[in-house]
């Protein structure tokens, strides 16, 4: 009975077991295993189809991040966005989630709303709306990873100067110092730039530079959106930018050519150059050129590429272009225009090509766009009338619409491009309506576009336009009202940053040095660098500002960054200025970047010993590291990517540098290595002679006692050109030479020299005599608006001194005096340099 019994129960307990086994797969979720398994768009619709009425707030949310899922991995030309807004299925699930809101916990709202916005459902929809509004219900509980997400996607809905932005950045500032994630932080940086307040700027830069010492380095969006959020705000701090360029050159050989050509961007805007990583960059362009085949990816590759390639690999690119130009929409044909601009392209096939897209694509491009195209044509020097005109036509309606001052500006300047005699009424009082709220960059390339249209005006020859007096009138006016009114040195220094030209310097610059002055307690650490470079740029000696810019440099050197030290220096190399503590500026710049100059680019490294020797400071560490094999590869490497005028730029200081160390300071050793170099210059030189000098030259005959006791234009060793020279024997009387006129060359026109030339030269000469050179010196030898005369005029007499020259110097404000008006008082002026300076 016991038995039975007990059997009874067993099969009971069996029983029980079994049902429960049958009811587990009746409890799982097959509507989410179905949508697991998918593995395209299609399918996924296709299972919402099925299951309209079992799908909950969770089968959704699945579906729609699957669906995202799906499409951010491809390429953008592969996305099937438009197929998936336009299917049936995709409307059920919108209308779904709009209904579910309230069942959505904090990270569903959010990701839905992510996923919802990149597959394109238009920021005004319901579901949009409704999302974002019950978010900002939640804001303060949101979770910093959610938060983060929601930030992006105020910021693609362009509200991010919204007040929800404002309360997402003073909950950041609240919460920063538990954010402990770099992808959070730098999501935010990005999200919030518009509405940061310079502390918090500070403090979220601060943050940063320790999150991406703790991440792992692999991850570049991290790094790239550190630059981003520093290009937003316009911050060129340098150690943050160093840093994140290591992380990135890590990832390069990774990177394709669309992120490539982003982060290029990113550093032309920061003005940040980096040699490695210019080299890295052409590196991996060049291994994607056979799989950049399609135009979006070879846009990219091209406008990243071209500019840095040699000779063969632009021809190959612009063969490549020219293969695909039928195919480049809109924005592809603009880039390829301006980047064939930017290497001065001559190849008109391909030029005719992107011609013809631009002008099918007139009637979609927005007044910037057609600005840039406009003046990349005009910079290629592409003839097309039928075309120019049309874009003509484009830029004066444009104007005729516009209430932008940037963008009125901007149009202003392009059209001024044009050849058209006149300028239509409608402009003028556009410009008029708009100049009062114009920044100083804005007014001056105003009024660069006036000088244009005065110039070319054939009425303004006979009579004063009133139109255009007036407008000038009000520039200056308003240019005037902006400095009396400036408060803010930072925001000073920003729109002075491009401000150049004649309407400027005339009508503007005297007040601007003033302004500057009132504003001198405001310099410090963090813009005197921008300010130095201002100030050189002036070529106006203001002694206030200059001892202001070496006492904060003195005072605040080690929070400086090393690079910086070029720019603080220049000015007053530039100017031949001394400031009161001169050592102690130098010692202290000198003592900061000489731990550093390995982590420079060669350019720079040049730049600034070349600005140092004008100063007659030759800092050993530094002329040894710039003078060995190893640095001279690496800058010849550099010049092939830079752009054509700092090539030739570096590649003069260069020059000039090594010219300098072999005559200050032989003790290094340093060899002479641009004969060749300065041979080609001279040999491209076109010799031109001023009326002024003809007139010196004229003089000097008859004083000196005939043209053959003069030479003009001569060569001296180390290739400095000589206005003039004459020899003066040990009684001061001079000594002819035995052809008027000639360069001293030999060996098929070389001149040469080496270790015993100067010794050379001066044995050539008879006992007591002496060399004599004579220089005019034109206003741009001097400052602007004084006599006190710049460094590179001072840097050249002391060399010709070394050479065994005595140096005259005639100074145009002296020759040109009221005092010096006649033949005669212009010989006596010369006979008393000549023959009776010491």
């Amino acid at each position: 009975m016991n038995l039975a019994k007990g059997m009874f129960q067993m099969r009971g307990v069996s029983s029980c077991f079994q049902r429960l086994i049958h009811k587990v797969p009746m409890n799982r979720d097959q509507v989410l295993e179905q949508l697991q398994v998918c593995s395209a768009e299609d399918q996924v619709l296709d299972v919402v189809g099925k299951n309209k009425a079992k799908l909950t707030v969770d089968h959704v949310n699945t579906a729609v991040n699957m669906l995202w899922h799906f499409q951010k991995d491809k390429p953008q030309l592969l996305r099937t966005v438009e197929f998936i807004k336009s299917h049936p299925q995709f409307l059920t699930l919108r209308v779904l989630a709009e209904n579910k809101i309230e069942l959505m916990d904090d990270f569903m709202l959010v990701d839905l709303l992510y996923s919802f916005l990149r597959l394109n459902v238009d920021p005004h929809d319901s579901l949009v709306q409704q999302l974002v509004s019950e978010a900002w219900l939640r804001l303060d509980k949101l979770p910093m990873t959610s938060l983060s997400k929601f930030a992006i996607c105020l910021n693609d809905q362009r509200l991010h100067h919204s007040s929800l932005m404002g309360q997402i950045a003073s909950i950041v500032d609240q919460k920063l110092s538990s954010i402990d994630d770099a992808r959070i932080l730098t999501t935010f940086l990005i999200s919030v730039t518009s509405l940061v307040s310079p502390r918090l700027r500070d403090t979220l830069i601060s943050r940063a530079d320790h999150l991406l010492d703790k991440m792992d380095p692999s991850n570049a969006n991290n790094a790239r959106r550190v630059v981003q959020f520093l290009r937003n705000i316009k911050c060129s701090h340098r150690p943050m930018l160093e840093k994140c360029n290591q992380i990135l050159l890590c990832n390069i050989p990774k990177m394709d050519a669309e992120n490539i050509c982003m982060l290029i961007g990113l550093y032309q805007s920061l003005q940040f150059h980096n040699c490695d990583f210019k080299l890295a960059v052409k590196q991996r362009l060049t291994e994607l050129i056979d799989s950049s085949i399609d135009p979006h990816s070879f846009t990219k590759l091209f406008v990243s590429l071209a500019p840095m390639a040699s000779l063969e690999m632009r021809d190959r690119l612009e063969s490549t272009a020219h293969m695909l130009a039928d195919e480049f929409d809109a924005q592809q044909v603009m880039a390829i225009a301006e980047t064939l601009e930017e290497i001065r392209s001559r190849n008109l096939s391909l030029m005719n090509k992107i011609a013809s897209g631009i002008q099918k694509n007139l009637d979609v491009y927005n007044p910037v766009e057609v600005t840039r195209i406009t003046r990349a044509l005009f910079m290629l020097h592409y003839q097309n009338p039928e075309l120019f005109t049309k874009l003509r036509n484009a830029i004066v309606g444009f104007l005729e619409r516009s209430f932008f001052p940037s963008e009125v500006t901007m149009l202003t300047r392009v059209l001024s491009m044009f050849p058209s005699p006149r300028l239509e009424e409608a402009v003028i009082l556009r410009l008029n309506a708009v100049v009062s709220q114009c920044t100083f960059n804005d007014l001056n390339a105003i009024s660069f576009a006036l000088g244009k249209w005065i110039r070319n005006d054939p009425s303004y020859r006979h009579s004063t336009p009133s139109r255009y007096v007036r407008l000038l009138q009000t520039l200056s006016r308003c240019g005037h009202g902006r400095l009396q009114t400036a408060e803010r040195l930072d925001v000073l220094l920003e729109e002075l940053r491009y401000v150049s030209g004649e309407w400027f310097e005339e009508m503007l610059l005297e007040e601007t040095m003033f302004t500057l002055q009132r504003m001198m307690d405001q310099i410090n650490w963090t813009n005197v660098a921008e300010l130095s470079l201002f100030v050189a740029r002036t070529h106006q000696v203001c002694p206030p500002l200059m001892e202001r810019i070496a006492s904060v440099a003195i005072q605040d050197i080690q929070k400086i960054d090393p690079s910086a030290m070029y720019s603080i220096l220049l000015p007053f190399s530039f100017f031949n200025y001394d400031p009161e503590g001169e050592d102690q500026l130098y010692d202290v710049c000198i003592q900061r970047f000489t731990p550093h100059i390995s982590s420079f680019d060669p350019h720079l490294l040049v730049l600034l010993a070349y600005s140092l020797a004008v100063a007659e400071y030759f800092p050993e560490e530094l002329v040894r590291e710039i003078f060995n094999i190893e640095f001279l590869g690496k800058l010849d490497i550099e010049l092939e990517m830079l752009p054509d005028t700092l090539n030739m730029r570096t590649r003069l200081r260069l020059m000039e540098l090594n010219r300098a160390v072999c005559l200050e300071c032989p003790e290094f050793q340093v060899p002479w290595f641009h004969e060749r170099y300065c041979q080609q210059m001279l040999d491209r030189g076109k010799g031109f002679v001023s009326p002024v000098q003809q007139q010196i030259h004229k003089m000097l005959a008859e004083v000196l006692g005939g043209m053959n006791f003069v030479k003009a234009a001569e060569v001296t060793p180390y290739f400095y050109t000589l206005d003039f020279e004459c020899i003066l024997d040990k009684h001061l009387q001079p000594l002819a030479y035995s052809k008027p006129g000639t360069l001293q060359i030999s060996d098929k026109g070389k001149i040469h020299w080496g270790p015993s030339s100067l010794d050379t030269i001066r044995k050539e000469l008879p006992p007591g005599a002496q060399r004599v050179s004579i220089d005019f010196l034109d206003s741009k030898s001097f400052c602007k608006n004084s006599q006190h005369i710049k460094g590179e005029a001072q840097i050249r007499k002391r060399h010709l001194e070394i050479l065994g020259y005595r140096v005259i110097q005639i100074p145009h404000f002296e020759w040109n005096s009221m005092e010096l008006s006649t033949p005669q008082s212009w010989k006596e002026y010369l006979k008393k340099k000549i023959f009776f300076s010491p």
